[in-house]
């Protein structure tokens, strides 16, 4: 099955909006087998949606298209897909109700505009909003389907997840595959390769697919292969020796973060944490509160982005300010240690680094990071290169402040 997509929208071109559309959907079909040829993105103009769809059509069994499906003047992708298909409009009684009920629910008059977003053409098959007002609309052309969807994403997701995936494998009996992902921290994808070149030989043998996805501070590895028995347990017998071999960097699968696995084993252990931030500026913190129900194990941060609070507030000694500057083992084993005490915490971990792109020396470059990790048994310091994106080093610094307290809680 040939798939093809096709994003509307001025705001896409323009860059004021980011298409996350394409990507997802193009993962989520990837999931299931298969594989998108082509992706465009459009102006929200009647030739453009034409010539675009002429296209498709030519080399495609399947065109996703998403945006252009709202009530507005502006949203004129209904009305030439009503043309294109030369069908016509009409009110769907269905639909009226449940855009009715829509407003209803939320105390809000219901306007003559909203009521033609009930208003489809009759020769497509209507794919039900249960989140929204916008339907999609899956159309039949010589054997070929177009499907058009809100491009608003959470109801594009809620119609191909809980309708439009299902028609597709049914219509086209494709045979779905089985996916697994496991995320790794302070690996690159090269050392990785050849750290399981041997596991990666075997899994060939028996068509299994690696996938190398790297990010900042990240890596994570998918695993692809038809979905049997046989595969599913190849898989989960590899990642159980991924776990084993490098359990430093394999952190765990794609449905948890970095973060939320260290709050459960501090749930585990019954242990606080806080954090002493510097050039992460209270980032690391971000990563901890962003979880549902880190109070049982975060109790706070103290952001000593200059040397006055690092003394005054962290209790940092200014003669060892003074001696080996912000940036250094000695001023962040300080501040780890003492930030336990000051949070009444049972780990600290703190952050002192040239995050740039200016501020670095020959002897302390851009990217250069101290980060250390105060427990009730040990307080560590490392030293850490990273690069000159200011953005960058600090989601590296955040991950692998996360991924050093992981190792200490875990014995590693």
């Amino acid at each position: 099955m040939k798939v093809e997509l096709i994003s509307i929208g001025d705001e896409l071109l323009i860059g004021q909006t980011v298409n996350t559309n394409a990507s997802w959907i193009g993962e989520q079909l990837a999931k299931r087998g298969v594989e998108v040829e082509n992706a465009v993105t459009i102006k929200d103009d009647k030739q453009s949606i034409i010539s675009a769809l002429d296209v498709a059509l030519k080399r495609s069994e399947v065109v996703i298209i998403t945006g252009g499906l709202g009530p507005t003047k502006d949203d004129i992708t209904k009305k030439v897909l009503t043309n294109y298909f030369k069908t016509e409009l009409v009110i769907n009684e269905e639909v009226l109700t449940r855009v009715r009920g829509f407003f209803e629910m939320r105390g809000k008059e219901m306007l003559d505009i909203n009521i033609q977003q009930a208003a489809l053409p009759k020769s497509a098959t209507i794919l039900h909003n249960q989140v929204g007002t916008a339907s999609g609309m899956w159309f039949e052309e010589k054997g070929k389907v177009i499907i058009s969807l809100p491009g608003v994403p959470y109801e594009m997701k809620h119609l191909l997840s809980t309708q439009g995936f299902d028609l597709l494998m049914g219509r086209f009996g494709v045979q779905e595959l089985y996916n697994q992902t496991i995320q790794f921290q302070g690996v690159g994808e090269s050392y990785l390769a050849d750290k399981i070149s041997d596991i990666e030989d075997v899994l060939a043998k028996k068509n299994i697919k690696l996938a190398y996805l790297p990010s900042t501070g990240m890596l994570r590895l998918r695993f692809t292969g038809a979905s049997s028995d046989e595969v599913k347990k190849t898989i989960s017998e590899t990642i159980n020796e991924l776990y084993n071999r490098l359990p430093k960097y394999l952190f765990g699968g794609e449905g948890k973060g970095l973060s939320e696995v260290v709050g459960d084993l501090l749930v585990e252990e019954n242990a606080t944490v806080g954090t002493v931030e510097s050039c992460t500026g209270g980032a690391l913190a971000k990563e901890f509160v962003q979880i549902a129900g880190s109070s049982r194990y975060f109790e706070g941060s103290i952001v000593s982005y200059s040397n006055e609070l690092k003394a005054s507030i962290v209790g940092v000694e200014e003669d060892v300010l003074k001696e080996f500057g912000a940036v250094s083992e000695e001023v962040v084993l300080q501040m780890a240690k003492n930030g336990r005490k000051k949070l009444n915490v049972d780990y600290c971990i703190a952050t002192s680094g040239i995050a740039g792109p200016t501020g670095g020396t020959d002897e302390k470059p851009v990217g250069l990071v101290w980060i250390a990790i105060a427990g009730p048994e040990i307080t560590r310091a490392f030293r850490f290169q990273f690069g000159n994106h200011r953005g960058r080093n600090i989601q590296s610094t955040v991950l692998t402040g996360l991924n050093l307290l992981r190792c200490q809680l875990m014995g590693l």
